[in-house]
């Protein structure tokens, strides 16, 4: 395995297709693996990830890099790493290995969450982890009866109720969450984001700090006037928090015309951001839309075949826009 990491390493090192930028998209970084977040790297594996990026990029902070891609004047295999929704591991887990190797790095905040939050999909994941065994009865929630017991079973109860619900009203969701923490009956965990010192911690820190809305609303669902207003108030409390600007915006989800629009894409812009950025697969080129720059999500947990991900999306540059 060895040699042909070095080899797939050197490849990549020697691309030579200048401007391009690699945006890495995480969400959290766990203290040991925990089978229900099966697509969550833990600690090692952010570990030796970190570290194979350092080996073979130019990692610079998000804003800065769009900056200079839109400029043209972007270094060889530039790269920039991102973390969303604001978890408290990324201040516990991921920056002390960030700074550790030496990279910079960008969390988005959705800003309602902070100080004991939680967001709808995670209520879901920790009420199904702490339920009974047995069988969960979801006919109040017009889903029948599921079984529930491995962690196999669970992962299909949680991609079941996210499925069902992912695309629905911001409220509703919300509504549905709760409801499903009565019918289990059992405390769920609410110190999953971060509080408002770490935000600002890590800002001190020397991470960039992104708005991300407040309640982490799809934008394609909200009229013209709640779009703005979830943009500009996250903007506004992170920057009362950090005191510095806030410049860059991740779209919520972040699917070019499934999740945002057209309609978005222009309200960043007016609303002066540097840029922002989506979860189409690619590499952002001079030509790439600052304001829709594509990222990818490395999950391979096996380093020759992380550095190969890293090499196909650093060639691809097909990434989808509105």
């Amino acid at each position: 395995m060895g040699g042909a990491l070095r080899l797939i390493g050197t490849a990549l090192s020697r691309t030579r297709r200048g401007g391009k930028l690699t945006v890495l998209i995480y969400h959290r970084a766990l203290p040991k693996p925990d089978p229900l977040l099966p697509g969550e790297p833990d600690a090692r594996v952010f570990g030796w990830q970190m570290e194979v990026v350092a080996k073979h990029f130019r990692v610079l902070p998000l804003g800065e890099a769009i900056e200079r891609l839109t400029a043209g004047e972007l270094p060889v295999r530039s790269a920039a790493i991102t973390f969303d929704d604001g978890y408290a591991d990324n201040h516990t887990v991921a920056l002390p290995i960030l700074r550790k190797v030496g990279l910079p790095a960008t969390f988005f905040v959705a800003t309602g969450y902070t100080d004991g939050g939680r967001m709808w999909n995670d209520t879901v994941i920790e009420a199904v982890r702490v339920a009974e065994t047995g069988t969960l009865d979801l006919r109040a929630l017009d889903l029948g009866t599921l079984p529930i017991g491995d962690v196999p079973s669970r992962r299909r109860v949680i991609d079941t109720l996210i499925g069902a619900w992912k695309y629905r009203a911001p409220a509703e969701r919300d509504s549905l969450a709760r409801q499903l923490t009565d019918l289990i009956g059992k405390p769920v965990r609410s110190d999953l984001m971060m509080t408002s010192e770490q935000i600002a911690m890590s800002s001190r820190a020397g991470v960039e700090i992104g708005a991300h809305t407040v309640t982490h609303s799809l934008l394609v669902k909200l009229d013209d006037a709640a779009a703005r207003r979830e943009i500009e108030e996250s903007r506004a409390a992170l920057r009362t928090l950090t005191g510095r600007e806030v410049r860059v915006f991740a779209y919520p989800n972040g699917k070019p015309g499934t999740d945002y629009t057209q309609r978005d894409v222009q309200l960043t812009r007016e609303l002066g951001f540097t840029g922002a950025v989506t979860t189409a697969w690619g590499a952002g080129t001079p030509g790439s839309d600052p304001y829709q720059v594509p990222r990818f999500t490395p999950w391979d947990r096996a380093p020759t075949r992380f550095v190969l991900r890293l090499l196909q999306n650093y060639t691809r540059t097909d990434a989808r826009r509105v």
